[in-house]
């Protein structure tokens, strides 16, 4: 076996690279690594390109992504944030039925719980990663919600997903992690400038977002979710078909997390308004399709609701991300809250 590297210089080394990807590839021996790009915020997203003697295997791609925790920031209090991510591309991202990355390696440290996963980099055959501000049509959503809906298709009440630990619901975990007022004074300050006066109240979401189902008393089946279903978890191959990334909230859960926050979360509100029951009738029809019984109706829309609460507590807790992503995405979300009463209709059902 070969350990998850400590550092970037490590991870981009010959040796180190010729025993990590002779895991998949045997008989590699990687001569050269060139970075190129690299991101560091908390964690760090490194492009690099590799040379190998007698050639790069067939199937291997040259230019390559790497995703870990090796800033100051990531590996002091945030390492153990790549887990989940590192794990699903270990373990489930070939079984899922949905686009996302295709990795070459991925794995975790048990001692550190540092998660490391090393891709395609997708943009060198005209891909590209979507920006969360973009206009995102509903004709586009569609396409993206239909990725959701394979995988929740794929995964439902899969064995594979119920047995592994670390699908464990995130919710309880999350709920203290701000208080009342930490998301109240978000939300008076400048980032919560466009959330309708009906859904500002931080102390009735924060009850909301505790009162969520949990897999064993929803009435609506579990299966794999996403966990951060917005448009900048989102890219696009160069025919335009949406693919997913960015796991670190992977999860299993019910169904409408991911479809309620995304469909409030990527479009515009007057978008989102005129087009999410048709998008809401092509994921129940997805469903069907895979011989799934669709859930009703009455359980769509307090599904939806359930996935508004998701997401706009996710944002009300946001600090790490640009003021004016924060500041559109608790527009959209608060709008869709308050159009859907959707604190209201959570906490009644909880009663």
């Amino acid at each position: 076996m070969v350990r998850v590297p400590d550092t970037l210089e490590e991870l981009v080394s010959p040796a180190w690279l010729t025993g990590a990807l002779g895991q998949s590839y045997p008989g590699i021996e990687v001569a050269a690594a060139t970075l190129g790009s690299v991101e560091s915020r908390i964690s760090t997203n490194a492009c690099f390109r590799i040379e190998c003697d007698g050639g790069v295997p067939t199937g291997l791609p040259a230019s390559l992504c790497a995703k870990g925790y090796f800033s100051d920031t990531g590996t002091a209090a945030y390492r153990s944030a790549g887990e989940s991510e590192a794990l699903f591309y270990r373990d489930l991202a070939a079984t899922i039925g949905a686009r996302t990355l295709p990795s070459v390696y991925a794995d975790v440290d048990d001692a550190s719980r540092h998660g490391v996963v090393i891709t395609e980099d997708i943009t060198v055959a005209g891909a590209r990663f979507l920006d969360p501000l973009e206009r995102y049509t509903s004709s586009r959503v569609a396409v993206s919600l239909e990725q959701y809906a394979v995988m929740h298709a794929t995964t439902w009440k899969s064995a594979q997903v119920r047995s592994s630990e670390w699908l464990t619901s995130r919710i309880s975990s999350t709920a203290g992690t701000r208080t009342v007022s930490d998301i109240q004074d978000q939300y008076d300050g400048p980032l919560g400038a466009g959330i309708p006066e009906g859904a500002r109240d931080a102390e009735k979401l924060l009850a909301a977002y505790k009162a969520l189902p949990g897999i064993t008393d929803s009435a609506t089946s579990w299966c794999l979710l996403h966990g951060d279903a917005h448009v900048g978890n989102l890219f696009e191959d160069r025919t335009g078909r949406p693919g997913l990334l960015d796991w670190q909230l992977v999860q299993r859960g019910p169904w409408y997390l991911d479809v309620g926050y995304h469909l409030a979360s990527s479009m515009g509100v007057e978008d989102r308004r005129s087009a999410e029951h048709d998008l809401l009738t092509l994921y129940r029809d997805r469903l069907a399709s895979k011989d799934l019984v669709a859930p009703s109706w009455d359980e769509v829309w307090f599904g939806i609701c359930c996935g508004i609460v998701y997401g706009m507590f996710l944002w009300s807790i946001t600090q790490k991300v640009k003021p004016q992503i924060t500041t559109v995405l608790l527009e959209r979300l608060g709008t869709a809250a308050a159009d859907h009463d959707a604190c209201d209709v959570v906490l009644a059902a909880g009663i």
